[in-house]
């Protein structure tokens, strides 16, 4: 975990006032986290860390490419990432994250590890459905999509003739509207 330790911001000797910092993410990031959907990452991380008196605010900006395997063809391809997260500290009597926006740390504490944070903005900001860019413009080529296309229904000719059973079944609808 020596790899997580990179990311803990000490704001005890800081003056008050903006302070810029850059982290530079790749796979092994990922890797510590136990999160194997990247096959490749080149992510750089901007943070805006504001110093108050009473509280501290982080903005946080991802913006990069990450290699991911295509959820239809399992093609691999670089998938451009971006996105942004904003959050403000506290100081209270105990430790509280409930609230995804406003972290509250215990009084006395002087650091805190942002490593969790950067991993949940990168990884909220990868689509849900990860599509080869050369699937939606036809140019992309595989025997996967290939077989895919055979057993589409679209090219099944059984599938314009209606099984008889559902006839009668069309009747009983038709009949209970009249």
């Amino acid at each position: 975990m020596k790899l997580l330790n990179d990311f803990v911001l000490s704001f005890y000797g800081l003056k008050d006032g903006l302070h810029k910092f850059e982290y530079k993410i790749d796979k092994q990031f990922f890797e510590s986290f136990k999160f194997d959907e990247l096959l490749d990452a080149d992510i750089n991380v901007n943070l805006d860390f504001v110093k108050k008196p009473t509280l501290l605010e982080l903005h946080f900006e991802n913006n990069g490419m990450a290699t991911v395997p295509c959820d239809i063809s399992n093609e691999p391809f670089e998938l451009p990432l971006k996105g942004e997260l904003d959050l403000v500290i506290k100081f209270g009597e105990e430790y509280n994250d409930d609230n995804e926006e406003v972290l509250i740390l215990p009084h006395g504490d002087h650091q805190i590890n942002v490593a969790q944070y950067l991993y949940e903005m990168i990884v909220l900001s990868i689509p849900s459905k990860k599509i080869h860019p050369g699937i939606a413009d036809g140019s992309l080529k595989s025997d996967i999509l290939d077989k895919l296309e055979e057993l589409s229904p679209n090219n099944n000719n059984e599938t314009d003739k209606i099984d008889p059973r559902w006839e009668g079944l069309k009747k009983l609808i038709i009949d209970k509207n009249k």
